[in-house]
């Protein structure tokens, strides 16, 4: 995805999308990305077919610029039969792989060590691609990805690791929570390439990502990419939000959307009402995919043991 446009009309689709959802009182317990766009279209940017990306269960946004379709995710995560994974994954387990997207997990650093095992099952297959695991700082201080960052340096696996740091895990601060200057520094402690980008900016983690990617690529092992971004919205869906109105005034100042839109405009590659027909284009996307999720039914009891080993 290499047209500015397109990333950033990917990074409305994700915004109106989990606003809509947001808006219903049967949303669940949902773990959002406002503010982390620009994060999900600019390493989704970077990947190609063959490659798969893993991630935390802050899954929505990510799975939505891999190209998981609108619909069938809104049906998952409303519990719904025609969902991505029949109403039973939700955001915490959601996976399509077909699309690119293996999986996330609701665990905490969960899904950093499933990671490594398909990027090491891929590479002795033979299958092309590489793999991606995208978890937030918060998972910095878990010891499963210290053990997978040294297996990886190891054994050079064909592994990208993508930090989206939105400086809370919960409530706990970035620097309450890891002593380490930036949290990149952990992969080159492996001798790991690394980079801090600002996650703010579509571009710059696109290019960023492809460099990263590539260096993958070439075998030359694994990489650690830190991306600093911003959180919009409070933890989940029914955390309580602790920063200040003043605060969250001064992060929405930051907004990676409204940035990439005055960006865009001030290029001329965008004028005002193009931009409104781009806002609208998403919001309608958005309600055909909770249609969609509505029209489906329920799973039936009867179902309750299948796909259960």
């Amino acid at each position: 995805m290499s047209d500015p446009v397109e990333r950033l009309r990917a990074m409305l689709m994700i915004r109106a999308f989990e606003d809509c959802l947001a808006a219903r009182k049967d949303h669940g317990f949902q773990l959002l990305s406002s503010g982390e766009e620009a994060v999900s279209v600019g390493l989704a940017a970077a990947l190609g077919s063959a490659d798969q990306l893993l991630t935390g269960g802050r899954s929505i946004g990510p799975a939505l610029a891999r190209g998981v379709d609108p619909g069938q995710l809104m049906a998952e995560l409303l519990g719904k039969v025609a969902g991505t994974n029949r109403g039973r994954a939700g955001r915490g387990h959601l996976s399509d792989p077909d699309r690119g997207f293996f999986g996330a997990h609701a665990v905490v650093a969960g899904n950093i060590s499933v990671a490594a095992g398909v990027a090491l099952a891929r590479r002795m297959a033979g299958d092309p691609g590489i793999v991606v695991i995208l978890f937030g700082d918060g998972a910095s201080g878990a010891g499963p990805l210290y053990e997978t960052l040294n297996m990886a340096a190891l054994w050079q696996l064909p592994l990208l690791f993508v930090c989206n740091n939105n400086r809370l895990s919960v409530s706990t601060t970035r620097e309450a929570g890891n002593a380490t200057k930036n949290i990149s520094d952990l992969g080159a402690a492996f001798g790991l390439w690394t980079r801090v980008v600002d996650g703010l900016d579509v571009g710059g983690v696109a290019a960023a990502a492809s460099e990263a990617a590539g260096h993958v690529r070439l075998g030359n092992g694994p990489a650690f990419l830190e991306c600093s971004s911003i959180r919009l919205r409070s933890h989940s869906t029914t955390a309580r939000e602790t920063r200040s109105r003043a605060e969250l005034a001064a992060l929405r100042e930051l907004c990676p959307i409204e940035r990439e839109i005055a960006l865009l405009e001030g290029g001329g590659q965008l004028d005002p009402a193009r931009t409104q027909a781009l806002r609208d284009e998403a919001t309608q996307k958005a309600e055909a995919a909770l249609a969609f999720a509505d029209a489906s039914p329920y799973p039936d009891a009867s179902e309750v043991l299948n796909h259960v080993e």
